[in-house]
């Protein structure tokens, strides 16, 4: 039996943060802005909704791939960013999809597109739902909506430990691949936060970004060929280490965002399991001390696989809101041979810029103790508190980008100020903001700020969007990306369109004429048909 999703919120429905990992981040966070207590709302129950009537019939040939119940279209309606649970704590789910699809093949795919095409229904290809960009949310425009989501096609076809890949359906969780390559001595191990509850196909349209902190950093490099079904009918590409005939047929689908077809199949390259492992963690002075060293460490080509410079508040528990230091979460990982030569120039490289490794870390598990165990430990568990968030009135999200090293300072003051200023502007109050690194490069990092605050329940989605889009405005404003790994969805769109060349765009929608003449599939994200 399917466990069943939270429809309004992150997660499974049958798990809860425990009240000892809720207690002490409501005092930390009532502390920290000056307030005694929170009015907590209730989590919204299904039974609260009143759906609007689905306004297609399901064909008989269709009805044993297809739902319209309550439940599932709640569940299908909203993806899992923060502006998501807050509608849903609101009560207001205005667009639902009007029927949900779960094909169990490639035919399945083809019928239910068809299904669409001849009632005119807007067709939104969906994989886990942990979008955070309304990359899967239908809108008010759209006249009828079928959610097409892959769940059911979600095997390991075929493993090639040769070569080592394997192909792999598309709607497949991340833990689904893992426990299907146990016996085998390969992992995919593309790691990311929405990993429980999130699919490969998902991952592939929207360019996704893994475990890897260097080298390995998104999707693109795990891509060997893909089988995807358009409007037009079914195309695979062809499967090989690498070509130079032309333009990558499957860059144009890596990212595509379920504008161009349905991502059923993939060969995805994988690696031996790692048996050797270096891990550690350096506190520096400051966060510009602690990017110095990353730079430095990037640019050596040691390649680390986990490479996270944080700030010490945001990643270890019961450091002062004062506190200006920064730790890095440094890690090295091979199936191959020892990694102390790695390690050891790593370190050196960060005493240079001032850097000390955390001496409480246990070394045998140093991934899970110390500094780096303590933001493990909150990495995984942080999409929990943002129902948590909503139900208090607390603003809390992020935004990511990039920037190279030359301007990585001036940016990361600039857009740091200009968030501060527009949190107080919207707020009334002061805020905070903090920024990590999750993937770096030789020329520059991924910048993630976490930002939060105190908002106005009167206000709270109003006041929630209108500090997320002027700092997501501001990063393209200042030549950043509008997204480095969250995808564009229709949140992006508008900094998406300043940011990419217009005669691009161009190109992109003669693509879209030929594989979806119509334009059934997922209007208005990327680009208009």
């Amino acid at each position: 039996m399917r466990r069943q999703k939270k429809f309004y919120a992150w997660g499974y429905a049958d798990e809860d943060l425990t009240a000892d990992e809720i207690g002490p981040w409501e005092r930390e966070i009532a502390a920290r802005y000056g307030i005694s207590g929170f009015e907590v709302t209730p989590p919204p129950r299904e039974e609260e909704f009143t759906l609007r009537k689905p306004r297609l019939d399901v064909p008989t040939a269709l009805q044993p791939i297809v739902r319209q119940d309550r439940l599932t279209r709640l569940e299908h309606s909203y993806g899992k960013a923060g502006f998501d649970a807050t509608r849903m704590f609101l009560r207001e789910v205005p667009n639902p999809p009007d029927a949900v699809a779960f094909p169990e093949n490639e035919a399945d795919v083809a019928r239910v597109l068809e299904w669409c095409d001849r009632v005119g229904a807007v067709a939104i290809p969906y994989g886990g739902g942990s979008s955070v960009v309304k990359g899967i949310e239908p809108q008010a425009t759209f006249d009828k909506v079928v959610t097409i989501s892959l769940r059911h096609m979600d095997r390991v076809l075929e493993v090639d430990t040769v070569s080592e890949a394997a192909r792999i359906q598309g709607g497949i969780y991340g833990p689904a691949i893992e426990d299907a390559l146990r016996d085998s001595p390969l992992t995919m191990r593309h790691y990311m936060q929405a990993y429980r509850c999130s699919t490969l196909g998902g991952w592939i349209a929207t360019r996704s970004g893994g475990h890897y902190a260097t080298l390995y950093t998104h999707i693109d490099d795990f891509v060997e060929s893909l089988r995807v079904v358009t409007p037009q009918g079914t195309l695979e590409t062809r499967r090989l280490p690498g070509s130079g005939a032309g333009p990558s047929p499957d860059r144009m689908f890596i990212g595509s965002e379920g504008i161009l077809g349905l991502i059923t199949e993939a060969w995805v390259r994988l690696r031996k399991k790692p048996t050797f492992r270096a891990a550690a963690s350096v506190r520096f002075p400051d966060f510009f001390a602690g990017a110095d060293a990353v730079r430095a460490i990037t640019q050596a080509g040691l390649y680390p696989a986990n490479c996270r410079l944080l700030e010490a508040r945001e990643a270890v528990p019961g450091t002062a809101w004062s506190d200006t230091s920064a730790v890095l979460v440094l890690a090295f990982e091979s199936a191959d041979h020892p990694l102390d030569a790695w390690m050891k120039r790593a370190l050196e490289i960060c005493a240079d810029y001032r850097g000390r490794p955390d001496a409480s870390a246990d070394e045998e598990n140093s991934h899970r103790s110390g500094a780096a165990g303590a933001w493990r430990n909150k990495f995984i568990r942080a999409p929990h508190y943002s129902e948590h968030a909503v139900a208090r009135g607390i603003l809390s999200s992020t935004f990511e980008t990039s920037m190279t090293w030359d301007r990585f300072r001036e940016f990361h003051a600039a857009v740091t100020a200009f968030t501060q200023a527009k949190i107080r502007e919207v707020t009334g109050r002061e805020g905070s903001i903090t920024c990590r690194f999750t993937h770096v490069y030789p020329d520059g990092p991924c910048l993630y700020f976490t930002f939060g605050g105190l908002l106005d329940k009167r206000r709270q989605l109003e006041q929630f969007m209108e500090v997320l889009s002027s700092c997501t405005a501001e990063t393209v404003a200042r030549g950043g990306t509008t997204t480095h790994h969250h995808a564009v969805g229709r949140f992006h769109r508008p900094f998406y369109d300043k940011q990419r060349p217009e005669l691009f765009a161009r190109a992109l929608r003669g693509a879209k004429r030929e594989l979806d003449p119509k334009g059934l599939l997922n209007p208005g994200v990327l680009i208009d048909p």
